[in-house]
């Protein structure tokens, strides 16, 4: 940011519990985010994806550190222990009930557009 090639607020994807990377634990996930507060301030936000079994509780821990959350079948192919995923939506449907029985908000797809300063599908040519 300092050099110009990027503008604030950057966005911040902790990739946890990928083989050769950092271990998906609270531990760690505390560590990466203390990290990002020294070197960004309030100038960034993050988002979380975890592989594995460990999906749905690192997401949940991120919800309630004031993150944002990724889950699919790209990260854990399963919805619960020993059970596959039906699809994308039935792992996106479980922690959107587990965030706002939480207390937490969902964006919707317009506000996420929005606070990620994204264009939205009706200005790419896809």
């Amino acid at each position: 940011m300092e050099t110009g090639l990027f503008k604030a607020p950057v966005f911040i994807q902790f990739v946890m519990g990928i083989l050769g990377g950092i271990g998906a634990d609270i531990d760690n996930l505390v560590f990466m985010k203390k990290t990002a507060d020294k070197l960004f301030g309030d100038d960034y936000r993050w988002s979380i994806l975890a592989a594995g079994n460990a999906q749905i509780p690192m997401a949940t821990t991120a919800s309630q550190m004031g993150g944002n959350v990724r889950v699919g079948l790209e990260d854990s192919l399963f919805i619960s222990r020993g059970q596959l995923a039906e699809s994308n939506a039935q792992q996106v449907a479980k922690i959107r009930r587990i965030v706002e029985e939480l207390g937490s908000d969902v964006a919707t797809p317009d506000e996420a557009r929005e606070i990620l300063d994204l264009k939205g599908g009706d200005r790419v040519s896809f």
